[in-house]
């Protein structure tokens, strides 16, 4: 049995699809305060496999001991947290508290209950600015907002449980940027007011949701003058944590990335959606926001060697089966 925290956000209903389409049991902990208990109805659909589900706040170690005990975990999906960026410069303390604080009880519930292996959702932003391009695992790590920062934070926490007591198993995976939607159309992205990512924001112009999109500079160093960046298919994102998950029946503890190793730019986006969709994206040129950079992706040899993995899906296919997504469920979940 795998416990999966934050089970029912974006990232982790389609990894909940992948486990138990690799004959895993999962038990989902989730405090669905940004996500639908609705996306774990569809991931037992899709499936045609029943999961447990656990309401309850990461930071509550003895209700994660509990839910760890009774349903006999042997590992850990780690997702639960705050993932904006934007919002972490605001809320830094709400970041540090949910995202630290919320691992560290995890942890220490783990330790409790003699469950010694964690798949953990870490992020490309604990590299901070490219000091060279592609990003490899061995890249400096020097976070430059709140958010990346609780991120290190975590890694550092990790690696440091790992020396302390090596018969952990401990999986650190540096997600790009994900994107798309199972191919049923029956789970996908559902951000809550207004969308921080490109694509989602793209989809709801798309659909009708919000008129424009705001391009937020033309003028980088890059083919086209707007932003470069890695995205990855979030089904191709969930398939890396399984084959993560495998490894840690060695115990060990390794870090890696998660990303296709390409880059697009936005307006490579907006074409793609445009196709996918048979729709205009209407869109307006802003000036660059304060820290965003020209470019960044992932190198990604050392995934294809540890994980015997690879993203396989193109662009193409993320915008498509996004606007599967989006246009089966113009509200999302509600």
């Amino acid at each position: 049995m795998i416990l999966v925290t934050g089970g029912a956000g974006y990232i982790g209903s389609h990894a909940c699809v992948a486990l138990l389409s690799a004959g895993e049991d999962v038990v989902v902990f989730d405090n669905f305060s940004n996500s639908s208990p609705k996306a774990l109805d569809r991931v037992q659909a899709i499936c045609g496999k029943p999961l447990a589900v656990v309401e309850g706040d990461v930071r509550d170690q003895a209700a994660l001991e509990k839910a760890l005990s009774e349903h006999g975990c042997t590992a850990v999906m780690h997702f639960a947290g705050l993932k904006s960026v934007q919002d972490s410069v605001a809320e830094p303390l709400e970041y540090y508290d949910q995202n630290v604080i919320g691992s560290h009880r995890l942890l220490r519930a783990m330790r409790a209950t003699g469950v010694r292996k964690i798949v953990f959702s870490s992020s490309a932003t604990v590299y901070g600015t490219p000091q060279f391009l592609p990003y490899t695992e061995q890249h400096p790590l020097k976070a430059v907002n709140p958010y990346g920062r609780t991120k290190l934070v975590i890694e550092e926490m990790l690696r440091d449980q790992h020396v302390s007591d090596p018969s952990w198993g401990i999986a650190i995976l540096r997600y790009f940027n994900p994107v798309g939607a199972h191919e049923s159309g029956l789970i996908g992205e559902d951000p809550k007011g207004v969308p921080n990512n490109l694509v989602p924001f793209v989809a709801q112009v798309a659909i009708g949701r919000r008129d424009r999109l705001n391009i937020w500079g033309n003028d980088y160093n890059t083919p086209d003058g707007t932003g470069v960046r890695d995205y990855i298919h979030v089904m191709d994102l969930a398939d890396g944590h399984v084959s993560a998950l495998k490894l840690l029946d060695t115990p060990q503890c390794f870090a890696v990335n998660l990303g296709t190793g390409a880059g697009s730019s936005v307006l490579d986006v907006i074409r793609a959606f445009e196709a996918a969709s048979g729709r205009p994206i209407p869109y307006d040129i802003k000036p660059r926001r304060p820290g965003d950079i020209d470019a960044y992706y992932a190198a990604t040899d050392y995934a294809t060697r540890l994980l015997g993995w690879k993203a396989v899906r193109s662009l193409e296919t993320m915008c498509a089966d996004h606007w599967r997504w989006q246009s089966s469920n113009p509200n999302g979940y509600a």
